[in-house]
């Protein structure tokens, strides 16, 4: 497949290294600072990032950028109609609206707040020990997440879903709150902590705790290694679907559909 990557950070690196030895061509990296992307474009010139990728010949696309600038290209890239697949976080509240574009404009794209196929795992496990240890009144919950001190965002992606599984097994939990307490706690509010320092590609705990014992749940990344590897199968997948009719462009894509087999 021809892949054009906008984004070419770390994880745009990366991704270029996965994918060509998956077999893939990379015909365009994307980026506004990077002094061996292929294109270089101006911050908030999207117009410029959609002729990029047309002009590249790409069959399909991997945004790994910033949040500040994913909407816009996720705006640009849709009209092209071809297989997006997005990993920068930091736009769950736009999720409609991309929703509605897509629809409008019959692009599809695929998100997930992160690609590694262990922490997809780590979702269920943490949604069906929360909906298990809810059942005893005895246990309270909470969540906690490290990154290292170049990501743009707090709390992570991966954070808000660890979260929002919780809550999903455990319906007593129904407020997220981010920020330090400065007064007792409700019950009905899940603390999600964050901690950014050093170099940490990203370990994610869930504690439930009781006067008796604590229960630990940790998925800890060794590298970005997985959630490239992951994206590149997902946009294969992506493609793939689309092509075979399994499903339908013009919509937005998460994992357990771009990944039957697994989830």
């Amino acid at each position: 497949m021809k892949i054009a990557l906008v984004g070419y950070g770390k994880m745009g690196h990366m991704l270029k290294e996965t994918a060509e030895s998956f077999g893939h061509t990379v015909v365009a990296t994307v980026d506004t600072v990077a002094p061996d992307a292929s294109v270089k474009v101006s911050a908030g010139d999207y117009d410029a990032v959609a002729a990029a990728v047309k002009n590249s010949g790409a069959e399909g696309v991997i945004e790994f950028s910033h949040p500040t600038a994913v909407i816009g290209n996720i705006n640009a890239l849709l009209p092209l109609k071809l297989p997006v697949v997005v990993g920068t976080t930091g736009w769950k509240d736009k999720e409609k609206e991309v929703s509605e574009l897509a629809a409008k404009t019959g692009g599809t794209i695929m998100r997930s707040a992160n690609f590694s196929i262990g922490v997809n795992l780590f979702y269920k496990i943490v949604e069906e020990a929360s909906k298990l240890i809810s059942t005893f009144d005895e246990y309270d919950v909470a969540t906690w997440e490290m990154h290292h001190n170049q990501k743009a965002d707090s709390p992570s992606g991966t954070a808000l879903e660890i979260a929002r599984r919780v809550m999903l097994g455990n319906p007593k939990k129904t407020e997220l709150v981010y920020d330090a307490f400065h007064q007792k706690p409700e019950s009905n509010q899940l603390h999600v902590s964050s901690t950014r320092c050093g170099r940490v590609p990203g370990t994610h705990t869930v504690f439930f705790d009781s006067t008796a014992d604590t229960i630990e749940l940790t998925h800890t990344a060794r590298s970005r290694q997985g959630f490239a590897m992951g994206a590149v199968h997902a946009l294969e997948n992506l493609k793939k679907y689309l092509d075979d009719g399994t499903l339908k462009p013009g919509y937005l894509y998460g994992m357990d559909e771009v990944f039957p087999e697994i989830f």
